[in-house]
């Protein structure tokens, strides 16, 4: 099951307050501003926490 649409509209990168997107193949979310971080997906739960995040 995919992440619904109107969640990804509303979520921002915690760290940055960036846009964001989905790579559902690789279950990440993306940071498309300024820092780019990627948050896991796990469950079909994005885990927006920046502790959690993989730093480029």
């Amino acid at each position: 099951m995919a992440l619904d649409p109107k969640l990804l509209e509303i979520l921002a990168c915690p760290n940055c307050k960036g846009e964001v997107e989905y790579l559902e193949a690789e279950d990440f979310i993306v940071c498309r501003g300024e820092c780019g971080y990627r948050y896991p997906v796990r469950d079909d739960i994005p885990v927006m926490l920046i502790d959690e995040a993989i730093k480029p």
